[in-house]
């Protein structure tokens, strides 16, 4: 189930909208994985609880 999210990317600079899916951290928080749809690079976006 893949969603659209707005994450910061460290390599462009830049926010952008990236296809994620979330997941849950070593530490418990709700986060959204996926990769930037200009250079590739993973990106994150920790999430609120639901």
């Amino acid at each position: 189930m893949a969603d659209t999210y707005n994450g910061y990317c460290v390599k462009c600079k830049e926010k952008r909208d990236f296809e994620g899916e979330v997941t849950t951290s070593e530490s418990g928080r709700r986060m959204a994985k996926g990769s930037c749809p200009v250079c590739g690079t993973k990106m994150n976006r920790i999430l609120g609880k639901a």
